[in-house]
C-alpha cells in the first residue's frame, strides 16, 4: 500500500536520466575534471578567493538551516508529547 500514491511500483520516476544526458553531452563537447556549483572550475586566482568565500557562506548557511530544522523538530516533538499527555488526562482518544 502506498502513502499518498508513493511507493507504487508501476509509477517510477527516474530523476537521474536528465543528469546522465547532460553529463554525456559535456563529455562529448568539453571535458571537465571536476564539478563546481559556483560556475567554471578553471577560475583565476582572484576568482578562487571569491569562490572560497561563497563556499564558506554556503556551508555556514547550510549549517544554520540544519540547526534550525533540528531545533524545530525538537519543539514539535515536545508539543506532540504535551498534546498526548493532555489527551490522556482528558480521556480524549486521538484518531491517528
Amino acid at each position: 500500500m502506498g502513502f499518498f500514491g508513493f511507493g507504487k511500483k508501476d509509477k517510477v520516476i527516474d530523476l537521474g536520466e536528465r543528469y546522465r544526458k547532460t553529463a554525456e553531452g559535456k563529455k562529448e563537447n568539453e571535458p571537465s575534471d571536476s564539478f563546481s556549483i559556483f560556475g567554471n572550475s578553471g577560475s583565476s586566482g582572484s576568482d578562487s578567493g571569491d569562490e572560497s568565500d561563497q563556499k564558506k557562506k554556503l556551508a555556514k548557511r547550510l549549517l544554520d538551516i540544519t540547526n534550525k530544522l533540528d531545533e524545530l523538530s525538537t519543539q514539535l516533538y515536545h508539543l506532540q508529547q504535551r498534546v498526548e499527555l493532555l489527551e490522556r488526562k482528558t480521556g480524549v482518544k486521538a484518531g491517528v
